[in-house]
Formats: structure tokens, sequence, C-alpha cells
């Protein structure tokens, strides 16, 4: 396994302990929406990030194009949840459209998962 691979593999661990953690302050605290959104984002993230991983790694989708959409579900979980959490505990924005461009990158990270999957591959 290349080290890109191993980083992303890392993060999706990460990505699903912080999504854990929120689950449980989102289960103790009353005003919890936005802890509860965040973890269901980097949980299911998390998955999809080593699902994408092991497919390209396989060589069952297209390798290069698994790559940038591996790193476009850390990319576009972080600034999703990462907006969610500033706004929980600060109030404030991440930087404006940060959500909106979390998941809409996390929508075209999904999407280039279908094209990598019906991309041809090298023999």
């Amino acid at each position: 396994m290349m080290k890109p691979w191993r980083i992303l593999v890392a993060m999706a661990g990460l990505m699903g302990a912080a999504g854990v953690a929120l689950a449980a302050k989102a289960a103790h605290d009353p005003d919890a929406s936005r802890l509860a959104t965040a973890s269901t984002m980097l949980l299911f993230h998390a998955c999809a990030l080593l699902g994408t991983i092991a497919l390209a790694e396989r060589g069952v989708v297209h390798r290069r194009i698994g790559l940038i959409t591996a790193i476009g579900f850390v990319l576009g979980a972080a600034l999703f949840a990462g907006d969610l959490l500033m706004r929980q505990f600060t109030g404030d924005r991440l930087f404006p459209f940060a959500a909106p461009i979390g998941g809409s990158l996390q929508i075209a990270s999904w999407l280039a998962l279908a094209v990598c999957a019906l991309w041809p591959r090298r023999a």
C-alpha cells in the first residue's frame, strides 16, 4: 500500500473516532442537532473512505480517480462537519459557504466513485 493510501486510512480512523465522540456528546447535549449531523457525516464518510481505498487498491475501480475520490471524501467531511462544529461551539461559521462546499464535495466524490467503477482499467 502506497503512502497516500496509508495517510487516508489514518484519516478514516480519525474521522471515525471524531464521529463516535460527537455522537456521545450529542447524546448528552439538549441542543445537539448539529453535533448529530456532523457525527453522521464523519462516520458514513469514514466508511466510504475505507471502501474506496480497498476498491482502488484491489484494482476494482480506477486507481487515480479512486485516490481523488478518497481525498474528496476527507476534505468534504472536514468542511461540512467543521462548519457545523464551529457553529455549535462558537456561533460563527468556519467561512462563508463551508458546509455547502463540503457537502457538494461529498456528492461529487460519490459521483466520482461511480465514474471510477465504470472507467476501464489499464492492463
